[in-house]
């Protein structure tokens, strides 16, 4: 295998697999059914009886938040505030929308003032934690990430979150500590396999990879990261036709997986 892929060759692809794992364990998944009109008209009538509550604003501007429906949900959370400026929760849950919308500044600036409200409150570390480690400041992310897992050794992002940073370092044995302690701390998340799976084929353990991103797999059969990696792991161990089918499978998925097509083009098209 290593006539394949040498060992600086698996650091770059674990470096490219790690970036498109991004935001995949930590953010709000979208739920249309949150932004039906039925629940909307139900939450409104709540805002409409109770004009100056502020949690009826929160409420509803989560659930077009959940729904996708981003620009409505920062109106609903401005009214919030406007009416509760003390709400870290609500500070929050509007850094995590302007981070979906690709507004960082915002979404720091939210996350930072959430954080000086209540300085302990660990989802605005892990927000802010993340919009650092996508933008390389290494140093701060680690500073958030750290601050959560020492209050509260069970947060599986935290830790999650620090491997991803680990392994964007190439320090890949630490990373693998981190991600086997989140998948401890939360078994039934894929991100986290994927991410132990990547280092794994970084340090050339590929059973362990293999058993990994197999895992991953069984765990969300649409993710074309972990199908594409498991084919690494299947052609380091000199399975070619198993390696086959999960580069297909991947790239059924998504066409432009540059590991799959890579793959393919090594171990054949069948």
């Amino acid at each position: 295998m290593r006539k394949f892929l040498p060992h600086a060759t698996l650091l770059g692809l674990a470096a490219v697999l790690s970036a498109c794992t991004t935001g995949v364990y930590d953010d709000v998944p979208t739920n249309a059914s949150a932004g039906s009109s039925t629940n909307i008209a139900s939450l409104t009538a709540v805002i409409d009886a109770n004009p100056n509550d502020a949690s009826a604003y929160s409420t509803r501007g989560i659930a077009y938040g959940q729904a996708g429906k981003l620009d409505k949900a920062v109106e609903d959370f401005n009214r919030a505030l406007q009416l509760n400026p003390q709400s870290y929760q609500t500070y929050a849950n509007r850094g995590l929308v302007y981070r979906r919308m690709g507004q960082n500044d915002q979404a720091v600036s939210d996350y930072t003032r959430a954080i000086n409200i209540k300085p302990d409150y660990d989802v605005a570390y892990v927000g802010r934690g993340n919009i650092y480690r996508q933008q390389g400041n290494y140093n701060a992310a680690l500073a958030d990430f750290n601050s959560v897992i020492t209050r509260d050794s069970s947060d599986a992002r935290a830790f999650y979150n620090r491997g991803l940073i680990y392994q964007a370092q190439n320090q890949h044995q630490r990373a693998i500590e981190d991600f086997a302690t989140a998948i401890g701390l939360n078994p039934k998340a894929s991100a986290p396999y994927i991410a132990r799976g990547i280092s794994y084929i970084a340090v050339n353990d590929p059973n362990a990879a293999f058993s990994d991103l197999s895992m991953a797999v069984n765990l969300d059969r649409d993710s074309a990261i972990a199908w594409a990696n498991r084919g690494l792991a299947q052609e380091m161990l000199n399975n070619p036709k198993d390696a086959r089918r999960s580069y297909t499978r991947a790239i059924t998925l998504d066409n432009s997986n540059k590991i799959a097509r890579e793959g393919l083009g090594r171990v054949g098209n069948g």
